[in-house]
């Protein structure tokens, strides 16, 4: 089993996977279902790295958004014909750079 420092490693390389994924931004995103599949995959990667992070961790880091990673991976994991491209950008564009730093620390 993973211990916390393992599962952080694992969220920042799958960010920045997913940097390597959209690096031809939103448009190939959009038209391109490998780019998609990629990025949801690490993305649902993320989610189940947040998921076994200790309470004692997250409670040292309140400033990361928990259940809203978990939540975004329950959406992609069983919603996955629904999922709105748009949130999943966004999520690329504004919310991993800030996370990637809240992890870096």
């Amino acid at each position: 089993m993973r211990d916390d420092p393992g599962r952080v490693l694992d969220i920042l390389e799958a960010i920045d996977r997913i940097d390597k994924g959209a690096v031809k931004g939103k448009d190939f995103f959009y038209h391109d279902e490998m780019t998609q599949v990629w990025v949801i995959h690490h993305l649902q990667i993320i989610g189940e790295a947040v998921r076994g992070i200790s309470p004692e961790f997250r409670m040292a880091h309140p400033d990361i958004p928990w259940s809203e990673i978990i939540g975004m991976r329950n959406i992609l994991v069983h919603h996955y014909f629904g999922i709105d491209r748009d949130a999943i950008w966004k999520v690329v564009e504004h919310d991993l750079p800030i996370l990637k730093k809240q992890f870096s620390r």
